[in-house]
């Protein structure tokens, strides 16, 4: 059980007694044994983890951080084979005095180990306290307040738990380590995906990030497809280097192998990018945390407000800019963000601020965007979900509710009433249902009933047949309002259908986050999520309903540079929502929307005051809005400009302001004067 309990010393001691009987193992056990390894090697093993992937970015982070929320993991669901190193001879050794259980960390009397490992053993301070720090656990090892160890005593619940491990075990875990993996290639043993992504991470353990990403080249060539975990080690080690163009390299891999950097990945090649001030990488990952994360962790928001307080921020952004040119970038990227650089100069201001039921921010006052979902996205997303749905469903049960419907639809809400009627309790309420069905319909323009969709198995039962509930239930029926999902479906894929092909809000507390939700992918699904989803919550009063947001809950770049990135947390409603609004002071050199509507009234006027009778004026070429001539400023434009402005000043008269506007006109640009 060497891997349940966390046991690195354990395993190796198995591997050393396969070897000497002559034993062969197989690619599972090396993997366990090169897990375990690994984690050791970066100090900190998850006993009884051997599932879902482990995320090295991740794991890292619990040399700081409660170890009852972190989790190192090892392989896949379907890479699980029999418990750990006991199929390859565990079994007790007998001593002079006591024995050894291999399969378990309890130690007895005279052992027999070698001298490297109960050296390690007599120091190994690893064992951690329950509910403890980390801090904690270094300093009191296995110890009780009143005496024995809650490992004697059997007392540590190993699924909360951490091992931490001392330097020594995690030099003797890299040594060992690398050890076994040249003895897995001398036996010609087969690599995955796992193994290689533990030789990496014992790699990063030593900062030797180019073998780590060694390990991910080398992939492809043995037919392993690398995933996103086989490039932590690699990247996390650039980064901790300060090589930033190494770590940028790592993400170009990825990309090219299909593989997309998530929040940890890009957090990381973030603070290298802000530590060497590279700007250029800063504005490039703002938006790759826009487009694949929307909302950033508290963490990333830290990271974020320091670059932009920092000097570096201050001094880069453009002087001058075409306007024209970022309303139009915004525009074809669907509002929200123009991706044409930093705009303006000077120092930043980040404050964190709410953003009212209107949309507007209420630090700076701005009305944030909200950005249309594509049509033809949406009926592709449909489709996707109807044929998951229909491979996962028995007896054509899905399309038997796509025929219905065709025929009562359509509708302006969909309840996910098993969430509804579960809320806060174990036993499903139909009054709860029934409140929430009535509170929406008084939302809804047209007041008709919503589509309510509930597995069958929640009407059956002597409870649901007292007249009350009967009564709801018949109700709905009677409504054609209500659709039963049948036994071995999944109602998930019913309500969920029913709110993409009606493009209509969806009721649900539901977080959509468990594995139906992820076959669903991160691209377009939050994005719709965030423009449907209706959440509630009960009070004396009745139900209360939180509506979707008045803008789009995503990282947004406005027109004139400034940005508002909101921060994610659980269980938030959105008018609780904490957003980063980082703003500067306009550069005099910018053009501004105002700016741009009066130039174009002081064009009108102009156009107006012209003699029709008058020849071709020499600067009707200038007052055309020619962008070039705003870029170019021409040297016969700028004297004309000295000398009208000049005169003004000097004559210091009361037409300084109608001059002024004569000179924007000529040389089609706007002069922002401030006292």
């Amino acid at each position: 059980m060497c891997s349940k309990r966390g046991d690195f010393l354990g395993a190796v001691q198995l591997y050393e007694s396969a070897r000497k009987e002559g034993i062969q193992l197989g690619q599972y056990h090396y993997a366990v044994l090169l897990y375990l390894c690994a984690s050791a090697a970066v100090g900190v093993v998850q006993p009884a983890k051997s599932g879902s992937g482990m995320r090295t970015l991740n794991s890292l982070d619990l040399s700081n951080a409660d170890a009852t929320t972190n989790c190192v993991e090892f392989g896949e669901e379907d890479e699980v084979m029999p418990n750990d190193l006991q199929s390859i001879g565990a079994r007790s050794f007998e001593g002079n005095d006591g024995k050894m259980d291999l399969r378990s960390r309890r130690m007895y009397r005279n052992v027999e180990y070698s001298d490297e490992i109960k050296s390690i053993r007599q120091n190994f301070n690893g064992f951690p306290k329950p509910k403890s720090h980390v801090s904690d656990r270094l300093n009191n090892a296995g110890k009780t307040k009143d005496g024995p160890s809650d490992i004697e005593n059997g007392a540590i619940d190993q699924e909360d738990q951490v091992v931490i491990l001392d330097e020594n075990v995690k030099k003797y875990a890299v040594v060992k380590g690398f050890e076994i993996y040249r003895k897995m290639c001398l036996d010609k043993v087969p690599m995955n995906e796992a193994t290689l992504t533990s030789v990496a991470r014992m790699a990063m353990a030593i900062g030797d990030g180019d073998l780590a990403f060694d390990m991910v080249k080398q992939m492809k060539s043995l037919g392993i497809n690398p995933r996103l975990r086989s490039y932590g080690p690699a990247l996390s080690a650039f980064c901790d280097s300060g090589d930033i163009e190494k770590a940028f390299e790592v993400e170009k891999h990825m990309l090219k192998n299909g593989v997309y950097p998530e929040e940890p990945e890009l957090q990381a090649l973030l603070r290298v990018s802000i530590a060497v001030g590279k700007g250029d990488k800063v504005y490039y990952l703002l938006h790759k945390l826009r487009t694949s994360v929307r909302k950033v962790s508290p963490s990333t928001a830290d990271l974020i407000e320091d670059w932009f307080k920092g000097k570096i921020a201050a001094r880069l952004g453009k002087r001058k800019w075409d306007q024209r040119d970022i309303s139009e970038a915004i525009i074809n990227g669907g509002g929200g963000w123009h991706g044409k650089g930093w705009l303006g100069r000077g120092k930043w201001s980040v404050s964190r601020a709410l953003v009212g039921s209107d949309g507007s921010c209420k630090c700076c006052g701005r009305k944030l965007a909200t950005i249309d979902l594509d049509p033809r996205e949406t009926e592709k997303f449909a489709e996707s979900v109807a044929s998951l749905a229909l491979k996962r469903d028995k007896n054509s049960s899905f399309q038997k509710f796509q025929k219905w419907l065709d025929y009562y639809g359509p509708y302006e809400a969909v309840i996910d009433a098993a969430n509804v009627g579960l809320f806060s309790q174990h036993r499903f309420l139909p009054a709860k249902v029934k409140a929430v069905v009535n509170g929406i319909r008084q939302k809804l323009p047209s007041r008709r009933w919503p589509l309510i969709v509930l597995h069958n198995r929640h009407i059956t039962g002597k409870k649901m047949e007292a007249p009350v509930n009967r009564a709801i239930i018949d109700k709905w029926t009677n409504a054609d309002a209500l659709y039963l999902t049948p036994t071995g479906s999944n109602d998930d894929w019913y309500w969920l259908y029913a709110a993409i092909k009606f493009k209509c809000l969806i009721v649900t507390n539901d977080e959509m986050r468990d594995h139906t939700f992820q076959l669903l992918g991160n691209d377009f699904f939050p994005k719709w999520k965030e423009r449907h989803q209706v959440r509630f919550s009960f009070s004396d009063a009745g139900p209360e309903f939180h509506m979707p947001p008045s803008c789009s809950v995503v990282i947004q770049e406005s027109e004139n540079g400034h940005w508002h990135i909101p921060i994610s947390r659980e269980h938030e409603y959105e008018a609780d929502r904490t957003w980063l609004c980082v703003t500067r002071a306009a550069s005099g050199s910018e053009t501004r929307p105002e700016d741009l509507q009066l130039h174009q009234q002081s064009e009108q006027h102009a156009m107006e005051d012209k003699d029709p009778q008058d020849g071709l004026d020499p600067m009707s070429e200038m007052l055309q809005p020619n962008h070039d001539n705003i870029r170019k400023s021409p040297p016969e434009t700028h004297q004309n400009l000295k000398s009208i402005f000049a005169a003004s000043v000097s004559s210091y008269d009361g037409n300084l302001l109608s001059e002024l506007e004569s000179a924007g006109r000529a040389g089609d640009c706007i002069i922002d004067f401030q006292i």
